[in-house]
């Protein structure tokens, strides 16, 4: 999801092998992330002119999504500041958080796991909504018949990410393209 960040939020740059992310920063936790390259106009924050509580937060988000990238689980998070969602989109995104690392559930699963069966297309729009990819693994979550589905950073990301995370029962049915 393209971040659009309140005022009081820090941007810092979060530099990977696979480009330069934006992590956005509230008073509670991290609460966003910008797939890169960064969009023109964000005004990025230096690290050392942060508060000493974001600095150690930045510091677990990078290496949190410097793991995630590579395929491996992430040893820490940062604390999550989910609180820009609705009631329902939390839900779904506490729900992604369970799906284990190179599995994957469908819309209609993680539908049934959150207690809200028949809201599978809500459960997509949320996890359209997801603040936080990567992180908050929606790229885990796939349409029905197990196809690959949406993703709001695109299909080449969610495909990367699942290989390195070794989904590859999926490649079955689909191709890197």
């Amino acid at each position: 999801m393209k971040a659009h960040p309140e005022t009081n939020w820090i941007a810092l740059t979060a530099k990977t092998d696979d480009g330069e992310f934006v992590a956005y920063y509230s008073v509670t936790g991290l609460a966003a992330v910008n797939f890169p390259p960064p969009r023109p106009g964000i005004h990025v924050t230096t690290l050392r002119s942060c508060p000493q509580t974001v600095r150690r937060w930045h510091r677990m988000t990078v290496a949190a999504l410097k793991r995630a990238l590579a395929g491996r689980k992430p040893r820490l998070l940062p604390p999550l500041d989910l609180s820009g969602g609705t009631a329902f989109q939390q839900r779904v995104w506490q729900g992604l958080l369970q799906i284990p690392q190179g599995k994957t559930s469908s819309y209609g699963e993680l539908a049934a796991a959150i207690r809200s069966p028949k809201a599978n297309r809500a459960v997509g729009n949320a996890c359209g909504a997801n603040p936080v990819p990567v992180l908050v693994p929606c790229h885990r979550v796939l349409a029905a018949g197990r196809k690959l589905g949406g993703f709001s950073s695109g299909l080449k990301w969610k495909r990367v990410l699942l290989w390195r995370e070794g989904a590859r029962d999926l490649w079955a049915r689909e191709t890197l393209g």
